[in-house]
């Protein structure tokens, strides 16, 4: 077993790589952790993945970043938590910093226009990947209720163009409505 501090030192260069070199957005970091603390590090499990992202997903600020505070939080407390989220901004304060002082540069550089056009094609299949496998994780669980939620979600979204904070709202509610009728039969 690993002392806290080898943890620490970890989760610290892990989140740091993660962060350094994800392009595209929190959705695709999702997916690296996952690699990465599920299926390297074997520090959480597939399930609990899925609902460390949904409260990243559903709490103020970026994904990266509060899925960094969970995973962080959920490995090591409030110093994992912290050492994750000041790992997960470092590259992209550097990187942002770097960029703005040569705007002017880059603005009309066609090289890097292209360059940002390609990646742009890289990230979206990134996160078709992640929808695909998260899905696959639910639809895999066998619980008929949680397969229809997520189709409905889907459906209001995509089909309906319902506003995603109220799909959110709307699943957390389902669940909570759940997990109480689940306990309530368990206390009978």
């Amino acid at each position: 077993m690993l002392s806290k501090r080898s943890v620490l030192i970890k989760l610290f260069v892990s989140t740091l790589y993660l962060s350094a070199f994800t392009f595209g957005g929190g959705y695709v970091i999702v997916t690296l952790m996952k690699k990465k603390f599920v299926d390297e590090y074997h520090w959480i499990e597939d399930g609990e993945m899925l609902d460390l992202v949904a409260i990243a997903q559903s709490s103020p600020g970026a994904i990266a970043v509060n899925g960094a505070i969970v995973v962080g939080y959920k490995l090591a407390g409030l110093a994992g938590a912290f050492v994750a989220t000041i790992a997960t901004i470092i590259p992209p304060f550097v990187i942002i910093s770097l960029i703005s002082v040569f705007y002017n540069a880059f603005r009309n550089n066609y090289v890097v226009s292209e360059i940002l056009e390609g990646m742009q094609a890289g990230v979206g299949a990134v996160i078709a990947s992640v929808v695909f496998d998260m899905g696959a994780d639910v639809v895999r669980g066998k619980n008929t209720v949680s397969v229809l939620i997520m189709v409905g979600a889907f459906i209001a979204a995509c089909c309906f163009g319902v506003n995603v904070i109220y799909i959110i709202i709307a699943c957390g509610s389902i669940g909570v409505v759940r997990t109480l009728l689940k306990r309530r039969r368990g206390a009978k």
